[in-house]
């Protein structure tokens, strides 16, 4: 079983696009493209609050 952790190397603001672009071994910018559609489609609040509750609960990096 995959666990999400927040990227460590790659990260603009906390490492959540980088950490779902590892998952999913997808480009982290193609992530947060995606990322900024949905906010602007769903409304900005929702996947704001959304990637600030993520930032506290996913743990950083992967453990050695």
């Amino acid at each position: 079983m995959k666990r999400i952790y927040r990227s460590k190397t790659d990260q603009k603001l906390a490492g959540i696009c980088g950490g779902l672009g590892e998952i999913f071994n997808l480009d982290p910018t193609i992530v947060r493209l995606l990322f900024v559609f949905v906010a602007i489609a769903t409304g900005i609040a929702p996947l704001v609050i959304t990637y600030i509750v993520g930032w506290i609960i996913i743990p950083e990096g992967k453990p050695e």
